[in-house]
Formats: C-alpha cells, sequence, structure tokens
C-alpha cells in the first residue's frame, strides 16, 4: 500500500521543516567540496521568486521542495530533501512530481535542476530521469564542473 502525501505550500516556520533542511545543507557540504555547493540557504528560500512546498505523511514531514521562478517562461528545482525516514518511500518523487504539475499550471515551458555527481546524489539523479530530465547545459549561475549535473525537461 502506497502513502499518500499532503503537499502544501510552507513557510519555513516549522521546526520539522528547519530540522530537515538544515541536515540537507550539512549533508551537500560533506558530499561536495567547498564552493561546488548551490543548496539555497533558509533565508534564500524565503524570497518572492521561491515557492516551497512540504509533504506530510499523516502529519509528519516526509520531503520538501521549492520551485524557484528564473523567468516567466522557466523555473528551477531547488532544495529536494526526502527525510531520511522516508527515502525509498516516494516521498521525493511525489513533491517531485507536485512540483512539476505546479510548473505547468504557472505555464512554465522549462524546468531545470543542479544536483551532485558523486555517488550519493544518483538516487536523486535517477529519479530525475525517471521523470523525463536530461542533462543539460549549465544555466543561470551554475558552471561545468566534475561534481555538479545540470538538468532540464521541456514541458
Amino acid at each position: 500500500m502506497s502513502v499518500r502525501y499532503i503537499i502544501a505550500e510552507d513557510d519555513l516556520g516549522r521546526a520539522d521543516v528547519l530540522e530537515l533542511l538544515d541536515f540537507h545543507l550539512a549533508e551537500m557540504h560533506q558530499w561536495s567540496p567547498p564552493g561546488t555547493v548551490h543548496a539555497m540557504p533558509i533565508e534564500r528560500l524565503r524570497e518572492k521568486d521561491v515557492t516551497f512546498y512540504s509533504a506530510r505523511d499523516c502529519g509528519t514531514l516526509a520531503a520538501v521542495g521549492a520551485l524557484k521562478e528564473i523567468d516567466p517562461l522557466r523555473g528551477e528545482l531547488k532544495s529536494m530533501r526526502a527525510a531520511p525516514a522516508y527515502r525509498g518511500r516516494r516521498a521525493g518523487e511525489a513533491i517531485l512530481l507536485h512540483m512539476m504539475e505546479e510548473a505547468q499550471r504557472r505555464g512554465y515551458r522549462w524546468l531545470g535542476l543542479e544536483t551532485g555527481r558523486p555517488p550519493p546524489f544518483e538516487p536523486a539523479r535517477m529519479l530525475y530521469a525517471k521523470h523525463g530530465f536530461s542533462e543539460c547545459a549549465p544555466f543561470a549561475e551554475y558552471v561545468s564542473d566534475e561534481f555538479s549535473i545540470c538538468m532540464s525537461l521541456d514541458l
């Protein structure tokens, strides 16, 4: 039986959300060399060009993600993270699909993301590829290096 996650916009004020984002940032710095971490700090996730979402299972935080508007036709996925207890339970996939639907609702024609190349990032890359994302040239402030990969999807 699969879990039905409740996904909604979140104001980043809940302790469990802040704890998961702190965990996310710590892992990104653990797995990536200095200068190659592109995860947004919490303050940046609160800015008006970013919509932050949380996915919950009976009130328990399962995953988070953010949709950043690049321009009226393009968006970027940021801060995708499943809570450790929800890895492998499709929480990340649920929030990804929600944000893809939201991007289409907004009229975006393109959706991009940046993730890591090292082995700890492989599950994320596989999830994105499963839903049609493929490697693309760096966009926005990203540069090509051995630690990052940019992926995109035409909507």
